[in-house]
């Protein structure tokens, strides 16, 4: 039997103030990662709601799995709608440490709208060579570095996506040519 894809989601915390259009995309995100079989992994907040979370809560709207990574210690997390199936708890804090135990959880990322945690997310998977898709249109960095290399090394590009239907068959593509 042929493991399923661990595809992490990772994206803009409530306190940015993303629009409730790039929520529905994330959302889209994990149903779609869910309708594909596979498994929706993310950053699980504590403090407060994220695109991320909007992606697990779309995974669950499909009954499909979710593995939410948090910070710190205890399981309290913010998950309003029981839409975690698995919790790590890293035990470190988010900023740094947590981002290397999510983004090594995964066999590729999608990246939605972003602020400096998604940024971080993103350069530990560049530096991983997992592979990158950002969503289009959603602002932050996956509009900045959709299409792009993280630096001049060029070890993988940035895919760029412009649907969530895409995004998840690109980043399934992406690990069946790693």
């Amino acid at each position: 039997m042929k493991r399923k894809l661990q595809i992490g989601v990772m994206g803009s915390a409530a306190d940015l103030n993303y629009s409730k259009h790039v929520e529905e995309l994330a959302f889209a995100i994990g149903k779609c990662i869910a309708e594909s079989g596979n498994i929706t992994v993310y950053g699980a907040e504590k403090d407060y709601d994220s695109l991320s979370t909007a992606a697990s809560r779309g995974a669950k709207s499909a009954q499909g799995f979710t593995v939410g990574v948090t910070y710190g210690r205890g399981k309290d997390i913010w998950d309003t709608e029981g839409a975690t199936d698995f919790i790590v708890v890293t035990g470190i804090e988010r900023g740094g440490g947590r981002e290397f135990v999510l983004v090594n959880s995964c066999d590729v990322i999608i990246i939605v709208s972003g602020g400096s945690g998604t940024l971080t997310e993103a350069a530990i998977a560049y530096q991983s060579n997992i592979p990158i898709v950002a969503l289009t249109g959603t602002g932050g960095w996956a509009d900045k570095l959709a299409g792009e290399y993280i630096d001049d090394r060029k070890r993988l590009k940035v895919e760029s996506a412009q649907t969530p239907e895409e995004a998840v068959q690109k980043a399934i593509a992406l690990t069946k040519s790693k």
